[in-house]
């Protein structure tokens, strides 16, 4: 089985961000609004089992 390295990682690291650079602001908002989204989903999942105790 094939195990990257730290230098192997770093290479990747650097493709990723030459081709998707523009874009990684707006990727990051999204995934934070995202995890935001869900978090108000499960507290709203956890309000309504508490109601129904």
């Amino acid at each position: 089985m094939f195990t990257p390295g730290p230098f192997q990682l770093l290479i990747v690291l650097l493709i990723v961000l030459l081709l998707f650079g523009s874009r990684l602001p707006s990727v990051a908002r999204s995934l934070g609004q995202s995890l935001t989204e869900f978090k108000k989903g499960v507290k709203g999942i956890e309000d309504k089992s508490a109601d129904k105790e």
